[in-house]
């Protein structure tokens, strides 16, 4: 689960290497956010031999969709999934994936939330 002021690690070639959550979208006060959500968030770092060439700067404002998380998922068939690090996508204000290139598999449930684009950028689905 994801909330405010959580640190993210960013999955894609966008350029970009940690980000912070600022607000957590679809719904009102709505606390966290999990698994295919998106959220509104902050640059903070940026991937060293990508300064220069980075489609991103520090400091500004992006969407990004949520591709892994800590927490535990129960799938309907019994089967649990969790990852090792909290980690986003990020999108533009369009709702157009900045990036060309998804590092890592992401799970079926994006496929279901009808971001099918981020299974074909990625090397599969979980």
């Amino acid at each position: 689960m994801i909330q405010q002021q959580t640190i993210l690690k960013v999955t894609d070639n966008s350029g970009a290497k940690t980000v912070k959550c600022i607000k957590v979208l679809n719904g009102f006060n709505r606390r966290f956010a999990v698994l295919g959500d998106t959220i509104i968030v902050s640059i903070q770092k940026l991937r060293n031999r990508a300064r220069l060439t980075s489609k991103v700067r520090k400091g500004e404002v992006h969407k990004a969709v949520i591709i892994r998380t800590k927490n535990k998922t129960v799938r309907k068939d019994g089967a649990t999934l969790n990852f090792q690090s909290n980690a986003v996508s990020l999108v533009s204000k369009q709702g157009k994936l900045i990036a060309s290139r998804i590092i890592g598999p992401v799970p079926k449930v994006l496929k279901k939330k009808k971001k099918i684009k981020f299974g074909t950028l990625s090397s599969g689905f979980i």
